[in-house]
């Protein structure tokens, strides 16, 4: 049986080959791309806060209330990024079009 820890490790690379070929599509939002990027920062944070959970307190990262928070406040960042991103690109796109309609 596959642990936790490598299906989770494993799926780094699913999303490491996402952000490759996003990065490549001159159509995406600049800050969309930084708040996916983001997103394998906060992936990056959990896992020594996860560490710390555990040897400090003894508990998974979900049971200590401030760690937990703090890495969903990130995360909750990075979201932000990748909404504002994609409005910006349907608000420009909205003009244009009408723009050409004039």
């Amino acid at each position: 049986m596959i642990s936790k820890e490598t299906l989770f490790a494993l799926s780094l690379f699913p999303y490491l080959g996402f952000l490759w070929f996003l990065s490549r599509v001159p159509q995406v939002p600049r800050l969309a791309l930084i708040g996916f990027y983001g997103t394998l920062v906060f992936v990056a944070i959990t896992i020594p806060a996860e560490l710390y959970a555990q040897s400090a307190y003894g508990k998974s990262l979900a049971n200590v209330d401030w760690l937990h928070g703090s890495a969903e406040v990130f995360l909750t960042l990075t979201n932000i990024l990748i909404v504002l991103g994609f409005r910006k690109a349907i608000i420009q796109a909205k003009q244009k079009n009408e723009e050409g309609q004039s």
